[in-house]
């Protein structure tokens, strides 16, 4: 798989910050998505699903 679609999600916390700047790295399609991908998925730090937003 091409290194092009890879993209970074950095999580925004739960509601007090904990867990905040998490890393996961994920594959984007990036000819049908054209916006910036928001995911919520688990947070191991915050040990809840928090939201990932991509970052550049």
């Amino acid at each position: 798989m091409s290194q092009d679609n890879l993209i970074k999600l950095v999580s925004q916390g739960d509601e007090n910050g904990v867990g905040a700047g998490h890393i996961i790295w994920a594959y984007k399609n990036k000819k049908k998505l054209k916006e910036r991908l928001s995911l919520k998925k688990f947070n191991p730090v915050a040990r809840k699903h928090t939201l990932y937003v991509e970052k550049k």
